[in-house]
Order: C-alpha cells, then structure tokens, then sequence
C-alpha cells in the first residue's frame, strides 16, 4: 500500500535521502531535548540542500515537488506555532522533512509524528502526576482557541501560561514519527 503511495516520488524511493534525513532529525531531537530548541543551522541548510537535491536529480519538476513539499510541512505545523504552541524550529524541521521527500511523504510523517507526540505528552503528564492540572490548562487552552480566536492575543496568552506548563520538545515526537514512517513505508 506505501508503496503505491510513494511510487509518483522519486526522491522518496530513495533510501539514501531517508537515511540522510533521518539522520539529521536524531541530531535535531537530540539538541531539542536537551535545549528545547531545534537551531536554525540545522533546519536551514536541510531546507535549502532539499531543495538543490530535488532540483540536480529531478530537475524542475523535482524542485517544484520539493518547494510544495516544504509548504506541506510548514502548513502543518503552523497554526500550533501561530498560537504559541510550539516553537517555530520545529516548524522549520518538518518543513525540511518536506523539502527532502515532498509533499505525500511529508504528510504521511506528520501524522505519525502527531500520535507519536500526543502518546509522549500523555506519558509526561502521566508522570509529572499532575494530571488535573493538565486538564484544566488543557480545558483553558481549548476554550481560548474557540472564543478569543485571534492567532495574536492566543500566542500572548499561550506565553502567559508557558512557566506553568510542561514542555515537549517537539523535535523529538518529529524524529520518531518520521524515522517509524520511513521504516513502515519500506523506505529504510
């Protein structure tokens, strides 16, 4: 079935580009957990050296791919960072995710990086023992997306709370969930 999927991209069939990238989302999830940053000297040069690989190995087309395939990660992850909920390195990490294998794969590894990452943050609070208070910032979080609604004032109030909340370095949930997609697609 993956490999139906893949089969439009030939910059995803390589196993090559897939150990490259996943090599450099463990150095990303390294630095994240230990500085609750992913640095920009990591997700520019994998934005941009993409771009250039899809372009000499698939010409035009290919960096048309790889261009809309950076889009797809930024798209994804944007609306968390727009309301201050996740840090735009992160952001910048998936977008080089898409720049390397385009737009489906890039996809297919968001949405296991985003159950890989909701699994680790419901074991931090499981604990961290503090489930209610969890809960309630959850609850206040949930309620402000739905009333306040302006991406502004909802990053203000998120870096309000920051102080009082856990912290998921989300590079890490990023690197698992794209590293188990490649090897669940056959593409490591």
């Amino acid at each position: 079935m993956f490999k139906d999927i893949l089969s439009s991209s030939p910059m995803a069939d390589m196993w090559g580009v897939c150990v490259l990238v996943s090599v450099v989302l463990i150095v990303a999830a390294v630095i994240d957990g230990y500085k609750l940053k992913v640095p920009n000297w990591i997700t520019f040069p994998l934005i941009i050296s993409g771009w250039i690989a899809s372009f000499l190995l698939c010409g035009l087309s290919g960096l048309g791919w790889s261009l809309v395939g950076t889009a797809v990660g930024l798209l994804l992850l944007l609306p968390a960072y727009a309301i201050g909920g996740m840090g735009a390195g992160d952001v910048k990490l998936m977008a080089g995710v898409g720049a390397w294998v385009w737009g489906t794969v890039t996809f297919f590894a968001f949405c296991v990086s985003a159950i890989i990452g909701g699994l680790i943050a419901i074991g931090m609070v499981l604990y961290s023992k503090k489930w209610g208070h969890h809960r309630d910032q959850f609850t206040a979080l949930i309620n402000e997306m739905y009333t306040v609604r302006d991406p502004e004032k909802l990053s203000e109030l998120a870096a309000e709370r920051k102080s009082t909340m856990m912290l998921l370095p989300y590079g890490i949930p990023i690197a698992i969930g794209t590293i188990a997609y490649f090897f669940a697609a056959g593409l490591l």
